[in-house]
């Protein structure tokens, strides 16, 4: 499909007023994306874990304007509270996205919306607040359009989800999403997640992650900057070929079961994010002492027991801590006497692996 394909006909219904209520959850990447093209397009492919626990639910109330005007009216609240800094983004966002929702300033707009985590502190809160607010804008022009397919709804979805953050696009399915061209995985594009439909071992069904919460304030440097400084990055050019070579060895792993393969690659990919933050111009080190004492603990945990849990860390001081459903009494005995310590606060998530978004009553 192409952009032209989301440019929708006349619609065929009118809608005077309404609401909807979608859930939408974040992801953890495996292999990350890092670096972008014009039009948020992503200078390589990369696949993410869908989690369930880490969730935006957004509200969107519509009713048509009286009279039709040439700005887009919306109020927002977040968490109960206007939000007056998140309306450039939103802002943005919309006028990204108008000429496939061409009904966008035909309506006024109340966006209510909430986080069950942490709000910009390196857990993906874009990607589930985004992809929310995109499933709610679809399920409107659903109503206008009342032929549209499922699956066109969830492609659309997940590309107009992409134009308000690259990584949201991956937040409307699961349990595993591809984006990004990559030759060996089926029906995957730079315009859209889709999911990965390839053979995956039941040692990767079910799989957890515990978000440990070193750091709950807001990122010293945001993804936008950082996804900017890979142009013109020193190294660039071999991270996103390395990136496409990760993605075919997970192939091959979510097929054999290969967990130690696993460990390999997600902690590669997830120290080259941080390696390529700290070789750019400026540079950033966005890991704390804390997020350094974790891993170690982690190396030296895994050696000592022979499990199979590993790290992987988004642009933050967070540590996912990922690990396989059979392996969960032991591992979440491990951070409760070991990990809890060097949380803010004691503080940490467990979430796993999950199926999508979903729309409420």
């Amino acid at each position: 499909m192409t952009e032209k394909d989301f440019i929708p006909n006349p619609y065929s219904a009118t809608v005077e007023q309404g609401e909807v209520t979608w859930q939408s959850p974040s992801n953890i990447a495996l292999v990350k994306y890092w670096g972008k093209l014009e039009h948020q397009i992503p200078a390589n492919p990369s696949i993410s874990f869908t989690l369930d626990s880490c969730r935006t639910t957004t509200t969107l109330k519509f009713r048509k304007k009286e009279q039709i005007s040439d700005d887009f009216d919306f109020e927002l609240e977040f968490e109960g509270e206007k939000k007056d800094s998140f309306r450039p983004k939103i802002q943005k966002f919309l006028e990204r996205v108008e000429q496939y929702l061409p009904f966008l300033k035909d309506y006024e707009f109340s966006i209510e919306t909430s986080n069950s985590f942490p709000h910009s502190s390196g857990i993906a809160s874009s990607a589930s607040g985004m992809s929310a607010l995109a499933l709610c804008l679809m399920s409107l022009e659903k109503q206008l359009n009342p032929e549209m397919s499922e699956e066109y709804f969830t492609r659309k979805s997940s590309f107009l989800a992409r134009l308000g953050s690259g990584s949201a696009c991956r937040s409307i399915e699961g349990e595993l999403v591809v984006w990004g061209l990559q030759n060996n995985i089926y029906q995957s594009s730079d315009l859209y997640g889709v999911r990965f439909r390839d053979e995956v071992h039941e040692n990767f069904r079910n799989y957890r992650d515990t978000i440990l919460l070193v750091d709950k304030g807001e990122k010293q440097v945001s993804s936008t900057v950082g996804h900017e400084l890979m142009n013109g990055h020193a190294y660039a050019e071999r991270r996103f070929r390395q990136a496409h070579d990760n993605l075919d060895r997970l192939k091959e792993i979510f097929r054999s079961g290969d967990l130690s393969e696993f460990i390999k690659v997600v902690e590669s990919e997830a120290l080259t994010l941080h390696a390529m933050m700290m070789t750019s111009e400026p540079y950033f080190l966005l890991m704390k002492p804390n997020t350094l004492a974790i891993i170690n603990k982690i190396f030296e945990f895994r050696e000592e027991t022979g499990l199979h849990l590993c790290f992987t860390l988004d642009a933050g001081a967070n540590v996912h801590l990922l690990y396989p459903e059979k392996e969960e009494e032991l591992t979440l005995e491990f951070i409760e006497v070991e990990l809890k310590q060097y949380c803010q606060n004691g503080q940490y998530i467990n979430d796993r692996v999950g199926s999508g978004a979903r729309k409420l009553a």
